[in-house]
């Protein structure tokens, strides 16, 4: 089982899977949209996640985008998954928080008896045999 960012696709087979021409990959790397990994020889190698970019790149280009909207749609979308990943991290925090001051108030509570005073009497709270 490979992961997402293991570059094994070359330029022709990753521009198959993405639905584009191989000089289009050239261009988006030229561009700074994509940076596909590169072997010892120099050639260009391509993951899942590089396929799933281009595909967004696709979808983008069909709406009419320039390649200059496209860096900056997909740089501000890059910020969003960093952000949402960051929001996950910070609730986690906080519910471990809560949840640790919920039990230090706990552990620091001390149960007093109920006791009625009366005027004047020594509250029996105050009694060693109570």
């Amino acid at each position: 089982m490979r992961h997402e960012q293991q570059a094994v696709y070359v330029i022709s087979v990753a521009a198959q899977l993405a639905g584009v021409h191989p000089q289009t990959l050239r261009i988006y790397e030229r561009r700074g949209l994509l940076l596909p990994a590169r072997t010892a020889g120099g050639n260009r190698r391509y993951s899942d996640a590089d396929i799933s970019r281009l595909r967004r790149i696709a979808e983008l280009a069909e709406l009419g985008m320039n390649l200059e909207g496209l860096r900056h749609v997909m740089s501000l979308e890059a910020e969003v998954e960093r952000l949402r990943e960051e929001v996950v991290l910070l609730r986690r925090a906080v519910e471990e928080a809560t949840v640790d001051a919920e039990r230090r108030v706990r552990r620091d509570l001390v149960p007093l008896r109920q006791t009625i005073a009366v005027f004047g009497q020594r509250p029996s709270i105050f009694d060693q045999n109570s």
